[in-house]
């Protein structure tokens, strides 16, 4: 089974900035692309950004392009998300997706909370 955990939440000010990480153990990391996805309360789940397994190509919600930047290093079994000019509409619970390239099978970790907030 495989188990993306996520960390690096937190309360932080607006325009400040935070990194989350999401982590694996004990699998191919490379044959999984990597997306973040965030719930607000009382709202449906949205994407924000993604990379493939390979790490060559990226995409981001509009909402935030520009401040948001998505990495991932294989060798350490690690994708990482850095918030930078942080929102009080970026307070969400942010969830990791991993997605193998080659079943197309979906995991989902639990969830990092995130709150802006002066």
């Amino acid at each position: 089974q495989v188990q993306p955990v996520e960390s690096g939440g937190g309360l932080v000010q607006p325009g400040g900035s935070l990194r989350l990480t999401c982590e694996v153990r004990g699998r191919n990391f490379n044959h999984y692309g990597v997306g973040w996805f965030r719930q607000a309360p009382g709202k449906e789940r949205e994407f924000v950004s993604a990379i493939v397994w390979s790490g060559d190509r990226t995409s981001y919600a509009d909402s935030v392009k520009g401040r948001f930047t998505i990495s991932r290093d294989n060798a350490k079994n690690t994708a990482h998300l850095q918030m930078n000019s942080l929102k009080p509409e970026d307070t969400a619970l942010y969830y990791c997706k991993m997605q193998n390239i080659r079943s197309g099978n979906v995991y989902w970790g639990q969830g990092t909370q995130v709150t802006v907030s002066s």
